[in-house]
């Protein structure tokens, strides 16, 4: 397996993020960021408030809708695109064909090509692909994640296969033809006029190490991959797609690569499909950076979002220009916040900053507190409400400690005392069971005295707990806002996702441990000890 070097933000820890996976993630990053800066934080319903005229899709479930306010304004969010970004900048970003015609008239660098409408026959898009010369990409106008786009056609016969795959099989029956060009696929995040985030995108592969077959692999990685926030919802899947490509290759599932060998497993480089992010901020030069900045504000009200580009690089003459393929105004931040390799960027950081200016630095000394998402979409999600509102964040440095408290204190009416206790102090945290009889009692808030008074609440309850002994410590570690009884029935789900996590992180070690133990009974040294081995076991059982 690779060995990578990754830097995740210690305030978006994956248990930060833990109840937000897959299309949660960008909508929580973000509203977590204006939350902890002391801004009102209220989740949506659809075509709640300024909603209804918001561009929005797939928002019939809640925990892609959300609000911040400060004293004097409120802002609306998309997923990762807030109310300054305009519908029509929206459209147009969606419309491939608009966006190239963008940039075509602006002279920002975008690979040559057409568009073909639907009316339009296979037979002009063929001849086109033939005046334009292979190799080209086809792709659909309106298509997303990488769905429908074939890239590196380098002949008649392929293309003709492609055009009936895109626009017959999958039914994209607009689609853009465009010269095809070999280089980096990158995103960077823009916001205004600067580029706060850059990732490099690399296709699905693995590494070979000699004993595993392919399949194993991809079951491998898949493993690493599910222990990252933005990648566990983006497995590789060996599809039809997959096996055609490997098969070209001369691979099959049950193919054994060489150890050092790497096997990519698609052209495309989309996170979705299995790609791997690799954050090169620092690597791009200034030129790439600003035809970026030039792309999206070629885009009237686009003002951040995503530009994709493919990187060329000229050895001939030294030279490397960047070709913007397309914008994405609702971009997703996963790849740039939890990279498999480099620095993690904080484009949550950045946009809040946009939008509310005036907070910038007010994070810094609660960066540990975060709230529980299930809880706040419930109301929304049985319809009982159309907004909710989360807990305000404590403003301030917050002190926690973590008692332990000895004797027979497990009665579940005792807890919901101790939370009765907090809430008068104005704390926050949680008491949980002890495997031997005791409890871990863990408060925080903005005033000491109150976290350091919190111990003689312990004693009060003699009817329904025998307390022998108070033990404390500091506490350092992340912080829910609220006061929950881990003991409740409703924290069992979690504490059951903990578990699985657990196990998931445990049977990746073993299946590491695996190839190990295989690579060392392949290895020469084994195999030559064997009548050694052989012998010693003879005289062993004499």
């Amino acid at each position: 397996m690779e060995e990578v070097k990754k830097e995740w933000l210690p305030h978006l820890h994956d248990e930060f993020v833990s109840e937000a996976d897959g299309t949660l993630l960008d909508a929580y990053v973000v509203a977590l960021e204006g939350w902890r800066r002391g801004l009102t934080l209220r989740w949506h319903v659809k075509d709640s408030e300024k909603f209804k005229d918001m561009k929005t899709w797939f928002v019939d479930n809640p925990g892609l809708l959300f609000s911040l306010s400060s004293d004097d304004k409120t802002h609306y969010f998309f997923r990762s695109r807030g109310d300054f970004v305009t519908n029509e900048a929206v459209e147009i970003g969606m419309d491939k064909a608009k966006t190239k015609h963008v940039f075509r008239e602006k002279g920002i660098p975008t690979p040559e090509g057409k568009y073909f409408s639907k009316d339009e026959s296979d037979d002009q898009v063929l001849e086109y692909a033939q005046q334009l010369g292979y190799p080209v990409v086809l792709k659909p106008i309106d298509g997303s994640f990488g769905k429908g786009v074939v890239a590196n056609i380098t002949s008649d016969g392929e293309m003709t296969y492609s055009i009936d795959y895109v626009r017959h099989e999958l039914g994209y029956k607009d689609v853009i033809v465009e010269k095809y060009i070999p280089g980096e696929d990158l995103r960077l995040y823009v916001v205004d006029d600067k580029v706060v985030g850059a990732i490099k995108r690399i296709p699905p592969h693995v590494i070979g190490d000699g004993i595993n077959s392919l399949e194993a692999l991809i079951e491998l990685k898949n493993e690493e991959r599910s222990l990252s926030p933005r990648l566990s919802s983006c497995l590789i899947e060996s599809n039809k797609e997959l096996l055609d490509y490997i098969g070209r290759l001369g691979y099959s599932l049950n193919s054994v690569p060489e150890k050092g060998e790497q096997v990519f497993l698609s052209e495309k480089a989309n996170i979705s499909l299995g790609g791997d992010p690799v954050d090169v901020l620092e690597e791009l030069s200034t030129d790439i950076k600003k035809t970026a900045v030039q792309a999206m504000k070629a885009i009237p009200g686009l003002v951040h979002g995503a530009v994709d580009m493919l990187l060329y690089k000229d050895v001939n003459i030294n030279q490397e220009t960047g070709y913007v393929i397309e914008l994405n105004p609702t971009s997703q931040l996963g790849g740039i916040l939890y990279p498999v390799k480099g620095k993690a960027r904080d484009v949550p950081a950045a946009i809040i900053d946009y939008y509310f200016p005036e907070t910038k630095g007010r994070r810094q000394e609660n960066e540990k507190i975060y709230f529980d998402l299930f809880d706040v979409l419930e109301p929304l999600q049985s319809r009982q409400a159309h907004v909710s509102t989360v807990t305000p964040s404590p403003q301030g440095k917050v002190y926690a400690k973590k008692y332990t408290v000895v004797g027979d204190v497990q009665d579940i009416g005792y807890h919901r005392g101790l939370r009765k206790q907090a809430f008068e102090r104005y704390l926050h945290g949680f008491v949980m069971n002890k495997e031997n009889g005791d409890i871990d009692v863990i408060v925080g808030g903005l005033d000491p005295e109150m976290v350091d008074d919190f111990k003689n609440a312990f004693w009060e309850d003699e009817e329904r707990a025998t307390v022998l002994a108070v033990e404390e410590m500091p506490y350092d570690e992340p912080l829910k806002v609220g006061f929950e009884v881990k003991a409740d029935i409703k924290t069992l789900k979690e504490e059951l996702e903990a578990l699985n996590k657990e196990i998931e992180q445990t049977t990746l070690e073993m299946k590491k441990a695996e190839v190990k133990r295989r690579k060392l009974y392949d290895s020469l040294s084994w195999k030559t000890t064997k009548p050694i081995r052989v012998l010693g076991a003879i005289f062993k059982n004499k």
